[in-house]
C-alpha cells in the first residue's frame, strides 16, 4: 500500500509505480492511447490532471486505487512532566 498524502508523493508513486512494471513512458503511453509526452506530463503533475485519466494510468499497470480513512492519532495518557534543568 502506497498512501499518498501530497502531490510530490502521487509523482513519485506514479513513477515508481510504472518503473516496478518495467514500461517506459512510451509504452504505457501506448497502452492507454496517450503520448510518451502526455504520461510524462501526468507524472510531473499529477495534481493537475483529472481523476480519470490517474485512474486509468494506475489501473493499465494493474493496480488499483483505495481511499481510506486514516487511523486515529493516539494521545498520551499523561502529559510529558516538564523538569526544568538547572
Amino acid at each position: 500500500m502506497y498512501p499518498v498524502d501530497t502531490p510530490q508523493q502521487l509523482r513519485t508513486i506514479l513513477r515508481t509505480l510504472r518503473q516496478a512494471r518495467g514500461l517506459t513512458q512510451a509504452q504505457l503511453g501506448q497502452m492507454l492511447g496517450v503520448s510518451q509526452k502526455r504520461i510524462a506530463r501526468i507524472e510531473a503533475a499529477p495534481e493537475v490532471t483529472a481523476f480519470d485519466q490517474i485512474a486509468r494510468m494506475v489501473s493499465a499497470m494493474g493496480y488499483r486505487l483505495l481511499v481510506q480513512e486514516p487511523a486515529p492519532h493516539k494521545v498520551a495518557d499523561e502529559p510529558a512532566k516538564y523538569t526544568p534543568t538547572w
